[in-house]
């Protein structure tokens, strides 16, 4: 199937073919009937990815403060290769999808196949939504109507927030989509409204749906609001215009009357005067998207509902209500539609919405089932050599290990880490990249553009079936590591699986005894053991009986607390997820086991606060040295992350953020320093292929 994305690094729209998604819990497979291009989020979108680096950073300060800070830190060369890395990831375009539901997850309630669907989808013809983002669509209500409903419930919100009763007067700022629907949505309310534009056909539709104009080229407004309010100040002003201007905002307040609202649901400056707002005691709020629930994680992508006897209106709500305003004939979509275009032609669209041609509702149509059936759009393999590429729903049965000089390798995840580290690593040492799987097949589509795979599938179980797969590499969310290193030891497959290895002991010991039924190598990346200066470390300890000493500071850096990795489900928290890193490279270091564990957590604020991440761990080992970490989450970004300190026999080693090695009475060792900072992840990935092509012991034992 096809899909819109959008590079970010020049402003291209491009229509890449893409595997089918799979359809997870609480998620329903959409075939797309319609999109609408939202002319405001999708122009802005367009025009950062066209401008140069400098209009970019002028854009972004904070991500320029950020790389500033990385480049102290990492140097100039990562920090360059990191910003590039992020610029070629090209991103889907497009909120306002209609379709009809083709297959429907497993713990979605209210949702059949065949249902008529409005949600958040992608310009693609086939999208995978999570069902609080899904509202089924009345049958008197057209496709093209409904497509509007995630921009009418935008401009809803904002009306929730202020309140409006029967016979109040209302401003709206700005009258593009979101303003001409909320102007609809007002008079529905039964309020007075004036609608504000520069533009003489948006002030003459805003009319139409029965609202009093002013153009904004023509003189002050301020004085036009006071007259439509009979001298009183309007009631409320709701911003839905797009600039960089304080203006909307300034004029706003002296429109409304003492404690009058104003409600941003645009953007514009927010260079704000006490004095606008004082003696009024005006209320200021900015509206969030679509409702209660936008960018929670629990309400979208656990469809967890919030009760409606708590929270009336949930962003599904305000998209069933939007429609059910469509069906009684209150709202009324149809006068804004301006241009059509089929999806093969959607770079046309997008030229059109970036020039100066006017334009409002720009719609894009998908083939229908007519003309394309559903088994054509749910195929899950895109490739090159697919074609050639035999295999079927059996697992390999041959599961001897024979060294092979070409050793073809299947990622199964493709995120920012795979994409950036792990897949150029295995690329540099000369793997065979045969396959990319990721379940929502985008992710493998953008790094397939940039690493050409044989193959790029949706299909999951892809990997395991192909006979033709040596080694599987296994970057998916880490409570899925330990299932799928069982399931690919278990098919014959070589595994290099990203860290942790698991979540806890009971999934520890089903992967233990997967691995003691295998001959094939199973590896850990546990990449800082293979670092340059680890090495040399490694190498000036190993002559030395004295017990050591370790110190190591992790800078680690905060994650907010609603991030998967947090979950103790879904990521196992982060001393699992990434501490245990460190517990590898002090075993390493030292060359003897663990005796004993000690650890305390600190800095607990409220009793909801995540401090998991903030934790001091002691390691004892069996010839009598000692280590501790320090992994820490509340410290500043300008730090280097990583510090380890050795202390031995009146000896010292300090290594600063694997750049810079510095020996303290070794005499074999002074100082190494390198130009980029070397995590040992490429000599890693090295050392894994080479255990494959030789035969040999995988390069770090169980």
């Amino acid at each position: 199937m096809r899909q819109i994305l959008q590079s970010v690094k020049d402003g291209e729209t491009l229509i890449c073919d893409v595997p089918c998604p799979q359809a997870g819990r609480g998620q329903l497979l959409i075939r797309t009937h319609t999109t609408l291009i939202s002319a405001g989020t999708e122009r802005m979108l367009v025009e950062f990815g066209k401008a140069g680096w400098i209009e970019k950073a002028r854009q972004q300060p904070d991500k320029v403060r950020q790389v500033l800070d990385k480049v102290k830190t990492d140097g100039l060369f990562p920090t360059l290769e990191a910003v590039r890395n992020k610029l070629d990831q090209p991103i889907p375009l497009g909120y306002c999808n209609v379709g009809t539901v083709l297959e429907v997850g497993s713990g979605v309630d209210g949702f059949e196949v065949g249902d008529r669907v409005l949600s958040n989808g992608h310009h693609a013809e086939v999208v995978c939504v999570p069902q609080n983002l899904c509202a089924r669509i009345p049958d008197n209500v057209s496709d093209e109507s409904a497509t509007f409903t995630v921009v009418a419930a935008i401009g809803l919100q904002g009306i929730r927030l202020a309140q409006p009763t029967l016979g109040e007067t209302f401003v709206v700022s700005g009258l593009g989509l979101i303003g001409l629907l909320t102007v609809q949505l007002l008079r529905a309310h039964g309020c007075r409204v004036l609608g504000l534009d520069f533009n003489e056909q948006r002030l003459a539709q805003a009319a139409e749906f029965g609202a009093e104009t002013f153009n904004l080229g023509q003189g002050d407004p301020i004085p036009a609001a006071m007259a439509f309010s009979r001298g009183r100040g309007v009631d409320g002003v709701i911003i839905t215009a797009a600039t960089q201007s304080d203006e909307p905002v300034r004029q706003a307040a002296h429109m409304c009357r003492k404690r009058g609202r104003l409600v941003l649901v645009g953007v514009a400056g927010l260079n704000l005067s006490r004095a606008d707002f004082y003696e009024k005691e005006l209320s200021f709020q900015v509206s969030c998207s679509y409702g209660p629930g936008r960018y929670d994680p629990a309400y979208e992508q656990q469809g967890q509902d919030y009760p409606v006897g708590y929270v009336r209106w949930t962003e599904q709500r305000n998209f069933e209500a939007v429609l059910d305003m469509m069906q009684s004939g209150q709202l009324t979509a149809d006068p804004l539609i301006t241009h059509r275009f089929d999806l093969d032609n959607a770079a046309d669209a997008y030229a059109l919405i970036s020039s100066d041609t006017p334009s409002l509702g720009v719609m894009l149509q998908y083939r229908t089932p007519a003309q394309t059936s559903d088994e054509v759009l749910r195929q899950t393999v895109v490739g090159r050599t697919s074609k050639s590429v035999q295999h079927g729903s059996q697992p390999r049965t041959d599961l001897e290990v024979r060294p092979t000089e070409t050793v073809r390798v299947a990622f199964l995840g493709a995120g920012s880490f795979a994409t950036s580290v792990l897949i150029p690593a295995f690329q540099q040492h000369g793997a065979h990249l045969a396959m990319v799987a990721s379940r929502g097949g985008l992710t493998g589509t953008i790094a397939d553009r940039k690493f050409k795979f044989d193959e790029v599938t949706s299909d999951t179980d892809a990997p395991f079936t192909n006979p033709n797969i040596d080694a599987i590499v296994i970057a998916t969310r880490h409570d899925s590591h330990a299932d799928l290193v069982c399931r690919a030891l278990d098919t014959g497959k070589h595994v290099f699986v990203e860290k942790p290895l698991a979540l806890n002991t009971e999934q520890l010991d089903a992967v233990l005894a997967s691995a003691e039924k295998s001959s094939h190598t199973l590896t850990v990346g546990f990449n800082r053991r293979f670092a340059p200066h680890i090495q040399s470390m490694q190498n000036v300890l190993a002559g030395s009986k004295e017990a050591k000493a370790f110190v190591m500071t992790v800078n680690a850096g905060m994650i907010p607390a609603d991030h998967w990795v947090h979950d103790p489900i879904a990521g196992g928290g982060r001393i699992i997820g990434e501490g245990c890193h460190f517990v590898d490279l002090l075993r390493f270091l030292c060359g003897h086991p663990i005796t004993q564990v000690q650890a305390t957590m600190f800095g607990r604020t409220a009793p909801d606060d995540i401090h998991d991440d903030r934790m001091t761990f002691t390691l004892a080992f069996a010839d009598g040295s000692i280590g501790t970490v320090h992994y820490l989450a509340n410290g500043h970004k300008a730090v280097p992350k990583e510090r380890l300190e050795v202390f031995c026999g009146g000896r010292v080693m300090q290594l600063d953020n694997f750049r810079k090695l510095r020996g303290y009475g070794w005499p074999s060792l002074s100082k190494m320093n390198l130009w980029r900072q070397d995590k040992g992840h490429a000599n890693g990935v090295k050392a894994f292929l080479d255990a494959i092509r030789t035969g040999g012991p995988p390069p770090i034992p169980l």
